[in-house]
């Protein structure tokens, strides 16, 4: 079994990172703020201006240590990796599966079928847990989401056509969104949510669920690099320039367990607040610095929750659910099984 390890976020916009013997070193004005050895690190993230000496970029791109570079919000800008890993063979089957609609449909449909049963499973307890303390309409309305989801599907797995099940996907986003302002328990007018706004957010809940997606990305992309897959050529996500549409495929499933899920608790814990968030001239929301890394320790400590994974019957931790259900893909697109197992969360 694959060990989980950690990832380091360089979020200091004045922090210089370089190599000492073994080890990844953080400075910040010529300080030290931290190290760690490069064989316990699985990927490091800078974000904003923070700079790398090239010994510690060749030294992780040996290790195997993806290095990415994002905005101050978390939009990918570059990354730097090593030699390519994995077999060609198992790259020239995936992209044979992602030309032939016959090979790609039963995963396709999988991955969007267990991405409504998840998101359903976030409506259901949040009805087990708190709905004897909501008021009516909002019991009523979660109740109608978590039919609509469970029916979305269903419909999915009868799907023939990769746009067809798009349709059912995007039908279920839109219940599932609908019903998401039912599940924030904070009576708070800076935390109103009224639909999905990606790039830029137009409120605090969506700045939050970006970051969080854009992390979920991050890991899902190495998941598939760690495995020999291409995260540029997906199978639900059509090829797009400069687009990771196969790490698309894999965050599907998992946004509703490893990002929304946290969304959720850090807003109705009051561990983010209205104060955390700036607002531009232009309407766009952003996460200020500080807050953005109390929210990366709450993603780090997220990611170390055990659960029981429902195909293999072990004992894993949440961050490790990536670089499985990326090697249960390679191995199903090798022909070592009949079926992709998508990540049902229970």
């Amino acid at each position: 079994m694959r060990r989980h390890l950690n990832t380091i976020y360089v979020t200091s916009p004045d922090a210089w990172v370089r190599k000492d013997g073994a080890n990844i070193v953080v400075e910040v004005d010529g300080a030290e703020r931290g190290r760690a050895p490069i064989h316990m690190i699985g990927g490091l993230v800078c974000f904003g201006r923070a700079g790398m000496s090239p010994a510690l970029m060749a030294a992780c791109a040996e290790a195997g240590v993806a290095v990415s570079f994002l905005t101050p919000n978390g939009r990918f800008q570059a990354r730097v990796e090593g030699p390519r890993t994995g077999n060609v063979l198992l790259r020239r089957a995936q992209y044979r599966a992602a030309d032939d609609p016959a090979r790609a449909m039963p995963v396709v449909r999988g991955i969007v079928a267990a991405k409504c049963a998840n998101q359903r499973t976030v409506v259901r307890r949040a009805l087990r847990d708190h709905g004897a303390t909501m008021t009516a309409e909002a019991r009523a309305a979660l109740v109608e989401a978590e039919l609509r989801l469970g029916d979305s599907a269903r419909r999915t797995m009868l799907g023939d056509e990769v746009a067809t099940v798009r349709g059912i996907e995007g039908e279920a986003g839109a219940a599932y969104f609908a019903a998401f302002p039912h599940l924030l328990r904070v009576d708070d007018p800076a935390f109103r949510f009224a639909t999905r706004s990606r790039r830029p957010a137009l409120d605090r809940v969506n700045a939050l669920l970006n970051f969080l997606y854009a992390m979920l990305g991050h890991d899902c992309r190495s998941a598939l690099e760690s495995v020999g897959l291409d995260p540029q050529v997906g199978l639900l996500h059509a090829d797009r320039p400069g687009r990771a549409s196969l790490a698309l495929d894999l965050m599907e499933e998992l946004r509703p367990v490893l990002a929304d899920r946290l969304a959720l608790s850090l807003i109705n814990r009051r561990q983010v607040t209205a104060g955390d968030f700036t607002v531009e001239a232009g309407g766009a929301v952003l996460l200020k610095d500080d807050p953005r890394k109390a929210v990366l320790v709450a993603w780090q400590e997220r990611k170390k929750e055990e659960l029981r994974h429902p195909f293999l019957g072990e004992k894993v931790t949440l961050g490790l659910v990536p670089h499985l259900q990326a090697q249960l893909l390679a191995r199903h697109l090798r022909g070592d099984l009949d079926g992709y197992p998508p990540f049902v969360w229970k």
